[in-house]
């Protein structure tokens, strides 16, 4: 029963922030209408021409930035963006764990987006390869991360503008969760951090979103870790209000499954909550955000003692003149439970937490780009075995990553920096 009563609540808290405003548009930075809540923009984005302006999907959040796409007219589908994407990517890592490699390359975007971003009806694909290297995790190849994760077509769905405040969405989504997005190019740092690994990042379901001034909505019925198994909602509530914004994200399962995969973790299980505030103006980026999820006790999905991890995070970015920035992370994140009662393994072992620090210079000039990721991770209270090294018992990990790529659009229009 008390499963259940946490489960309701999650309903109420998500119904109560659609209703506050309606079920809004989402925020227009990650795309018009499914974009993460703490970056909210006017959502009415539609192609302009003859220059079109770089498109909110993919969102990006700096400090790189997309290209204007190329616009074709498909005669009775009216007209059709086209951009993408390709870049690759070399790792070194010390404390490798067994059967990872101490350094690494792979081709991290091999992408073509490809949209109809105006009218009542619209639609969005995203295809390609892709890698999604995350802090504190072993470094999966490209091949292998399509195999195991969202596979070729990552996302892709239909969107119906019911009205100028009002759209629906239907296919494989963006989360609503977190403030680090799945790919390497959308996010201040090439890896993603400790605790957008409690997160989920692509939801296959449907989702209807609505504008109120300065609010933006969405509420989404899906399926969680994409899972397959169509038991979770989630909900977001954002205010923007000049170079301020904050959000409020609640999700959750309201059932409860045993099937595990790389993208399906026990995690598929859980609750999750936001506090996320984000601060935009001239060269500055600076997003601190609040973590809380939870695992409840379930013995008969293997759940013996369930467990709930708390964090927080600070993300900055810093833009300087000829296409030069500077942008950093800093988190910290703890965990409930402990070996002696069998709680379930959230970061490394029952009970466990760890802290981590980001550095990412970069350099953009046109749709070229180059940049670099300078990582420490410390996991604290961790459990023998689930640490570092090669018999994890190592509490820190030092990783450096360099990024090189070319961003594709309609060039003629972008401004060099």
């Amino acid at each position: 029963m008390k499963v259940y009563a946490k489960n309701l609540a999650v309903i109420a808290l998500c119904f109560g922030l659609a209703s506050v405003s309606g079920a809004q548009d989402a925020p227009a930075t990650q795309s018009p209408d499914q974009a993460k809540p703490a970056e909210a923009k006017p959502a009415d984005q539609t192609l302009q021409s003859p220059a079109p302006t770089a498109l909110p999907t993919p969102a990006i959040t700096g400090p790189l930035h997309g290209l204007p796409p190329a616009v074709f007219d498909a005669g009775p589908f009216g007209k059709i963006a086209v951009n993408g994407i390709l870049s690759g990517t070399g790792l070194w890592q010390g404390n490798h764990v067994p059967g990872d490699n101490p350094t690494q390359a792979a081709l991290s975007n091999g992408q073509i987006f490809i949209q109809k971003a105006d009218g009542w009806f619209q639609f969005y694909l995203q295809a390609g390869a892709y890698t999604l290297p995350s802090l504190a995790t072993p470094f999966l190849a490209t091949d292998k991360t399509l195999t195991n994760f969202y596979g070729p077509l990552p996302q892709g769905f239909v969107k119906l503008q019911a009205g100028k405040n009002t759209s629906f969405e239907i296919g494989a989504l963006p989360t609503l969760i977190g403030a680090e997005y799945t790919f390497s190019f959308e996010n201040m740092n090439i890896e993603r951090g400790l605790l957008w690994n409690q997160e989920n990042a692509v939801n296959r379901g449907i989702q209807v979103n609505q504008t109120l001034g300065k609010f933006t909505a969405s509420l989404s019925w899906n399926d969680g870790f994409y899972s397959n198994r169509y038991t979770w909602l989630s909900g977001s509530l954002a205010y923007a209000n000049g170079p301020h914004a904050l959000s409020f994200v609640a999700a959750g399962n309201l059932g409860q499954t045993k099937f595990q995969t790389l993208a399906t973790p026990v995690q598929n299980n859980s609750r999750i909550y936001n506090v996320i505030y984000t601060y935009t103006k001239g060269a500055w980026i600076i997003q601190p955000y609040f973590q809380y999820t939870d695992v409840p006790t379930n013995a008969k999905i293997g759940v013996v003692k369930g467990a709930s991890t708390k964090g927080g995070a600070i993300l900055l970015s810093r833009a300087f003149e000829h296409g030069f920035s500077l942008a950093g992370r800093g988190e910290y994140i703890t965990s409930s439970g402990s070996v002696a009662d069998q709680a379930v393994n959230l970061i490394f072992g029952p009970g466990s937490g760890g802290w981590s620090g980001t550095l990412t210079p970069t350099f953009q000039y046109g749709g070229f780009f180059v940049r670099g990721d300078l990582s420490f991770v410390r996991a604290t209270d961790y459990t023998p075995g689930f640490g570092f090294g090669p018999t994890g018992a190592n509490q820190n990990q030092p990783r450096a990553m360099a990024e090189i790529g070319f961003i594709f659009g309609n060039n003629l229009t972008e401004k060099k920096p």
